[in-house]
């Protein structure tokens, strides 16, 4: 699994819910489907009098999640920017010529209302809840930054073997030098279950 990959599973979902805050501070859901994709970058069509637009304009932030059929979570976290004036009807005929029921939406010139926004960095993350132990994993694209989390076992682990027995997914393995025990990340829920039940409060949030 990579980034490019990812994004093409993104594409195979279709229809990803798009969320946004407004100058409220309120989280706001939309689903689209006016997305078109590149290896290493995505553009979106909304039109510039929906408060997703402004939305986007007055914070940028964005988060994008599909879902697949095999159960597999992609989360894509970025700051969105409009495309250049000298770009906008290149991409705009792009996303119409790939999504022909837009022109449903907007007939003639009145996709002219239009703006499309690309994003070039991101954090990704892959959370597959279709296999046993689940897997994830984050990537990046662009200049995108990693946020590591979840939770790790410090120094003060005495040894004594809870978090293996509460873990749903047995990720928590025989560690290296140091602590007994080791956290593997690519299999943890972040359920936390580990943390709540450590007799000495070894285990903390990353």
């Amino acid at each position: 699994m990579d980034a490019k990959t990812c994004l093409k599973k993104l594409e195979y979902v279709g229809v990803l819910a798009f969320a946004t805050v407004d100058a409220q501070g309120n989280p706001q859901v939309r689903n689209i489907s006016a997305v078109h994709y590149e290896p290493d970058a995505l553009y979106f069509f909304t039109a510039r009098g929906k408060d997703f637009y402004r939305e986007l304009l007055e914070d940028g932030r964005v988060q994008i999640l599909g879902y697949t059929r095999y159960k597999e979570m992609i989360r894509l976290s970025a700051q969105a920017k409009p495309v250049s004036q000298e770009e906008q009807q290149k991409w705009i005929d792009t996303i119409f010529r790939e999504q022909p029921y837009l022109e449903n939406v907007y007939p003639g010139n009145t996709r002219e209302i239009g703006i499309v926004f690309e994003i070039r960095d991101a954090q990704i993350e892959y959370f597959h809840l279709g296999v046993h132990p689940i897997f994830r994993e984050t990537y990046v694209i662009g200049n995108g930054r990693e946020k590591e989390k979840g939770y790790r076992i410090t120094d003060s682990c005495i040894g004594c073997g809870t978090c293996v027995s509460v873990c749903p997914q047995r990720c928590v393995t025989t560690g290296d030098a140091g602590t007994p025990y080791h956290i593997s990340p690519e299999h943890c829920l972040h359920c936390g279950n580990c943390s709540e039940h450590c007799p000495v409060s070894a285990i903390e949030r990353v």
